[in-house]
């Protein structure tokens, strides 16, 4: 792919020139940080926007765009299947971008018994995004923001909710961004020939709130690891702006040609390459997993994910047109 952008590209280098009027866009999570900048981003040209958000309140006072929104509650399915349906009501949608997100919390699960984060970043996006992909524009995209953290660790198909294993934050982050991209793989297999596609997008190292459950403590160890990891492995950890982080998100919606990142990561406004099996990065290291995009692991997620929400998502063709 041929491409100006690269990873100190930012959303206003990324968007010049393009006009987004009369594209509709879903954003989760716009109470803060990646959110409220891709929903800025995507406004400020042309694009009409819905956010969601568990407090719809601080979400409005944080927001100094125009933008419609709803709650949701992603750790709730109860809360996903009302905001879906509350969402089907409305416009079809051009864009869905599953932003939101929770990282290294404790243990803790859900009312419906799911460990959280695999139940916050993956369960509630899947059901989310199957729910309203009838309701999406023929040429629409899905937009999966997963993480480099994937290289922590595979989800355990067996065991993802740690009933069975010993749990640790960062092994069910990395799972749950592992499953972020199995999703997107999976969902632009089944959809790609009716017109959507699906894209994981890594955004970056970049300070938000999603580091709201690390102490400074661990966050400095934290980043120790990771200056050391880089070292090791050759390459370079830096941090990321805001503006640059949700750089890759706007790039992989609106810029990039369909066909070349259909069921793709992509990190830094690129495609990512694939690492072979074995490859140890580091846990902000560059490249994808293997075990990240694999079709059948991909399929078995799917199916997985189906039976924990107790719903099957048929590969039907998408209703509406592009504007």
């Amino acid at each position: 792919m041929t491409t100006a952008f690269g990873a100190t590209s930012t959303t206003a280098d990324v968007l010049a020139g393009i006009d987004l009027t009369g594209r509709r866009a879903l954003v989760t999570g716009v109470s803060s940080g990646l959110g409220i900048e891709t929903a800025r981003a995507l406004v400020d040209h042309g694009a009409t926007v819905v956010g969601t958000a568990r407090d719809v309140a601080k979400a409005r006072i944080a927001n100094t765009v125009p933008l419609h929104l709803e709650e949701l509650d992603l750790a709730s399915l109860t809360s996903v299947r009302d905001c879906a349906a509350r969402l089907a009501a409305q416009a079809p949608f051009d864009l869905i971008i599953a932003n939101a997100g929770i990282m290294g919390p404790p243990l803790g699960r859900t009312r419906e018994g799911f460990e959280t984060q695999f139940a916050t970043n993956h369960l509630g996006h899947f059901l989310l995004a199957n729910r309203l992909a009838p309701r999406m524009r023929n040429g629409g995209r899905v937009i999966v923001l997963a993480s480099s953290a994937h290289h922590i660790a595979d989800i355990d198909l067996d065991d993802p909710n740690f009933q069975r294993r010993d749990y640790t934050p960062y092994a069910g982050y990395g799972g749950s961004k592992t499953a972020n991209i199995l999703f997107a793989v999976e969902f632009d297999r089944r959809h790609r020939n009716h017109g959507l596609r699906a894209v994981a997008v890594h955004p970056g190292g970049v300070e938000t709130g999603l580091g709201r459950h690390m102490d400074p403590a661990t966050r400095d160890a934290q980043r120790q690891k990771l200056t050391a990891a880089a070292g090791a492995g050759g390459w370079t950890f830096q941090r990321k702006s805001v503006a640059q982080g949700a750089a890759t998100t706007v790039w992989a919606a609106a810029v990039a040609p369909a066909a070349e990142v259909g069921g793709q990561y992509c990190e830094d406004c690129q495609v990512a390459p694939v690492l072979p099996p074995g490859t140890v990065t580091g846990p902000m290291g560059p490249g994808v997993a293997a075990y990240a995009v694999d079709p059948a692991r991909a399929r078995a997620l799917w199916r997985l994910s189906e039976e924990l929400v107790d719903e099957r998502f048929q590969e039907t063709s998408p209703r509406g047109s592009m504007v």
